[in-house]
Formats: structure tokens, C-alpha cells, sequence
């Protein structure tokens, strides 16, 4: 396996205003088009731009924010790792969102699955020969699930959206950081201190963040004995933490290990972001090819089983 660490920056920043020329785009070096503009003709990421999803999204983190507690997400880490309520194939999986729309995002209102194919359709077409890569945007967002009746159909406010540590101060670079105030946690004083629970480079496996689709998902893959890099459980579970992949907020947390794999997560995230479009995948030619890196990848062959 090649692991290229020093690949640049990809992609573009995101800003503050309309782009009237949705066409403007960014071509990377294998051939992926980002766009510069999402499916509503405004910058990617733009929590504050009047559009058709905004009052919705912010209305998702006021209540997310107040209800992320840091014993609300230890009580959830207790209950879903328990892994023992349904078994289910990743493409079985990948089906089930077919129904689900992700309320927290403002740049893209398709289906889930869609976003899964288009992430890593992308992927491949910058890293051909990282086939753990294609996996890996494949399956990121699979715990998505939760929303689906037999995983718990918990609220989506439990499920999507930008992840953030609990058990400390919340940094205001996260989005919508105003509605902590709500929050019991950000007047406790055991947690609304720069380390609250936690010490300088303990390391982000220590560190509990706010409960979601994210750590869903990487201990479903890691206790079904995953043989995917370490890199790609890191991106998988930290592929929302956008207030330290994106704003560099909460590195005095992370240890060595932490820094070596942000690296790849760094590059992920151009792909899972700027993939969104409306322009579809066709499902029936490319299925195929990722149910043979499911049987390659996955520890248990077809299976890599969800329990919730």
C-alpha cells in the first residue's frame, strides 16, 4: 500500500457569498471536478447564507447543541456498543439510507446513499490504486443508520451533523457555538475548562466527542475486526470533527499517532465535502466493483455486520 502523506491541500476554501457561476470549477490531479459552488448555487459549508436549508440546519444545532452532554454521550457509547441488536451487510446498509436526508447539511438535500457513491467514486478517481480509500468513503457515513427504526431511530440531532469533544470547553469555531449556552455542560465547571476532563496529548481515543453517525460506525468497524487501516477508522470517526480538521481547534489533545493520521483526513474531507451534487451515480455499473472491495477489505468476507 502506497501512503502518500505530503499530497497538497485540495479543493477550495469555503466563503461567505453566492456564486452566480455555478459552472466555475477546480479540476485535481486525477480528474475529480469540485465545484465551487454546491446544489444551491452557494459556497459550500455557509451556515449564515439566507437559502432553502438554513433555518432548518441552524434550528438542527440549537437542539444538538443543547443535548450533547457529556453523560448523554457516555450513556449512548454504553448502550450502541453493545453491538447486539441486528446484523446487516454494508450494501444492506447503504440501501437503508436511500430514505434518509441529512437535516445539518446546508449544501446538498439527496439521499444519503448518493453522497456515500459520489464521495467515493471521487476517491477513486484522484487514488486509484487506494482501494481502502475507496472503502473507506464507501462506509464513512454509514451509521447514518441509526435514524432507520431497527437501529434505535434516534433524532437526528443523535445522529448527523459537526462532531465536538464533550467533557471540556466547547471552542467557538464549532458551528452555531452560540446555542451551548444552552448546554448544562458550559456552565459546569468540571467540563467548561480548556482540558476539562482530559490532559495535553492524551490522545483523541480518550477523548469522547458529541455521539453521532461517526462513532457509530467506527465501533461497528472496529469491533468486527476491520482489516482497514488505522488511518481509515481515524477518518471515519472524526470525518465531522470540522473544528479540528478545518479550524485547528482541540490539537493540544492530540498525540503523535493523531497528528500522522489528520494528514489523510485532511485529504478525505476535499472528497466528502465537495463530491455533493446532484448529479447521480449510477448505482447497477459501479455496485460491482464495491461489493468486491467489501469481500476484499471487510474481515468477514460480504459481511461486516451492523449491530445496534
Amino acid at each position: 500500500m502506497t501512503i502518500l502523506i505530503d499530497r497538497p491541500e485540495l479543493g477550495v476554501e469555503a466563503g461567505s457569498d453566492k456564486i452566480d457561476n455555478a459552472e466555475n470549477v477546480m479540476v485535481l490531479d486525477g480528474g475529480f471536478v469540485v465545484p465551487q459552488a454546491n446544489s444551491f448555487g452557494h459556497t459550500f459549508r455557509d451556515y449564515h447564507v439566507e437559502s432553502e436549508r438554513q433555518q432548518g440546519v441552524e434550528n438542527f444545532y440549537r437542539v444538538n447543541h443543547i443535548n450533547q452532554t457529556y453523560d448523554f454521550v457516555k450513556r449512548m457509547r454504553e448502550e450502541y456498543g453493545k453491538l447486539n441488536k441486528m446484523e446487516m451487510s454494508i450494501w444492506e446498509c447503504c440501501e437503508l439510507l436511500n430514505d434518509v436526508i441529512d437535516e445539518s447539511d446546508p449544501d446538498l438535500d439527496e439521499p444519503q446513499i448518493e453522497h456515500l457513491l459520489q464521495t467515493a467514486e471521487a476517491i477513486r478517481k484522484d487514488f486509484p490504486d487506494e482501494d481502502w480509500l475507496h472503502l473507506t468513503g464507501l462506509i464513512h457515513d454509514l451509521g447514518k443508520v441509526l435514524l432507520h427504526p431497527g437501529f434505535g431511530e434516534l433524532p437526528q440531532w443523535a445522529t448527523v451533523g459537526d462532531t465536538f469533544p464533550v467533557g471540556c470547553a466547547f471552542d467557538k469555531s464549532v458551528v452555531h457555538y452560540k446555542y451551548f449556552e444552552g448546554n448544562p455542560d458550559y456552565h459546569n465547571p468540571e467540563y467548561n475548562t480548556k482540558y476539562g476532563v482530559y490532559s495535553e496529548g492524551c490522545g483523541l481515543n480518550n477523548v469522547m466527542l458529541s455521539w453521532g453517525h461517526d462513532d457509530y460506525m467506527y465501533l461497528v468497524a472496529k469491533e468486527n475486526n476491520t482489516t482497514l487501516p488505522p488511518a481509515a477508522l481515524f477518518i471515519i470517526r472524526y470525518h465531522s470533527f470540522y473544528a479540528l480538521h478545518k479550524s485547528g481547534a482541540y490539537k493540544h489533545l492530540m498525540n503523535e499517532e493523531d497528528a500522522e493520521n489528520l494528514k489523510w483526513l485532511q485529504i478525505f474531507n476535499k472528497y466528502d465535502l465537495y463530491s455533493k451534487s446532484k448529479v447521480r451515480v449510477d448505482v447497477d455499473k459501479v455496485k460491482p466493483y464495491y461489493l468486491s472491495l467489501i469481500e476484499k477489505v471487510s474481515a468477514t468476507k460480504h459481511e461486516l455486520c451492523f449491530r445496534s
